[in-house]
């Protein structure tokens, strides 16, 4: 992610993606997804790169981000991507949709900054969107998950407690709301740029055939676990269960990693090798904004150093490693995989009106 800055011209505090106030000088500000740069907000419509913008209703919910005029309406794009909310009355969980909502944006601007092109749901059939609703207050199980481009989340899981107890019972290293987001838009990827592309073939030989039975994989999976020695050839143990949930893991991961690593590269960080491995030369590791298609390798390479530095910082507060996997060749693979089909994409066009791209044609 790059460095965002307050737009007060008297100020240059950074600010946050999520932030509606700068914490250095207190300016109220607003995030325009187009620029990925943020304006003041003054309570006008904010003129931009030739459009008329104005916040998003939903503003009062912690939501910062702007939309045009020229969209009619009154939320931005990311709300309008939300197909299911709590009801208004509902105010508990729409707390909880707020925290949710923060890292749904920190998707979206991540999607963006990749080329990944969004078409929202309400512009056609099998477009993105998401269900954003509590097991809570639904006072049943709600199961997160994906299909035909709608993504389900249970805004229950914004709770820490709720979450951990989850990631305890389930044996997970890992357990977020972002995780969530990152891996089941994972799935609609797989279905709108892999299934029904050239790239399914080459998909079925690295993941398996996802034509297999779901069902059947999802109840031998809960009954026997993963198999033994899954660790040479998955990221984690669920990637195991079934075609479909090996590639979301890794979709998942190959946005983790991309962008932690972009944050590092937009913070200048630099690491020496022989800093944290006496054994190796002292050799500079320096992220960078973007990989070509070619340049996995050194992504990875990137990663291993920049994961052990970070692993380290949290230990340092007292916390398990930041990023708990091993990456071994066979999920190499599966992330070149990844990788390629992300620099491959085909033609989009972009969207003056949010700043998204959509498929072309």
């Amino acid at each position: 992610m790059k460095l965002l800055l307050c737009p007060n011209p008297t100020c240059d505090g950074l600010v946050k993606l999520e932030d509606v106030e700068c914490m250095s000088c207190s300016s109220q500000i607003a995030f325009h997804p187009p620029s990925l740069t943020f304006a003041e907000v003054t309570g006008k419509p904010l003129a931009i790169d030739g459009l008329s913008w104005r916040a998003c209703s939903n503003r009062e919910w912690r939501c910062n981000w702007l939309v045009a005029d020229e969209s009619d309406a009154a939320r931005c794009f990311s709300c309008r991507l939300t197909r299911k909310a709590p009801d208004n009355d509902d105010t508990i969980a729409l707390e909880r949709l707020a925290d949710s909502a923060v890292a749904k944006r920190q998707l979206l601007v991540q999607l963006n900054r990749l080329g990944m092109p969004v078409d929202p749901w309400f512009e056609q059939e099998g477009g993105l969107g998401f269900d954003l609703i509590s097991s809570i207050s639904e006072n049943r199980q709600v199961m997160i998950g994906h299909a035909n481009g709608i993504v389900t989340i249970d805004l229950a899981e914004s709770l820490d407690d709720y979450r951990e107890r989850l990631r305890v019972s389930l044996g997970e290293p890992y357990r977020t709301m972002l995780g969530h987001f990152r891996h089941e838009v994972g799935h609609y990827y797989e279905w709108i740029l892999v299934e029904q592309t050239h790239w399914i073939d080459e998909a079925r030989e690295l993941f398996g055939d996802e034509r297999t039975s779901y069902a059947d994989a999802l109840q031998r999976h809960y009954k026997f676990g993963a198999p033994a020695n899954w660790e040479e050839s998955h990221i984690s143990e669920y990637a195991t269960m079934h075609p479909w949930e090996d590639f979301a893991e890794c979709f998942a991961h190959y946005l983790h990693i991309t962008d932690t690593v972009g944050t590092s590269a937009a913070a200048g960080l630099e690491l020496w090798t022989r800093r944290h491995d006496a054994s190796q030369p002292d050799l500079a590791v320096l992220p960078r904004p973007h990989y070509e298609v070619d340049d996995l390798d050194a992504l990875l390479g990137d990663w291993y150093w920049l994961a052990r530095f970070f692993n380290r910082v949290n230990h340092a507060m007292g916390k398990g490693d930041l990023y708990p996997f091993t990456i071994r060749p066979p999920v190499a693979e599966k992330l070149r995989f990844i990788h390629r089909v992300v620099n491959g994409l085909p033609a989009t066009r972009v969207e003056p009106t949010d700043g998204f791209r959509r498929r072309a044609g």
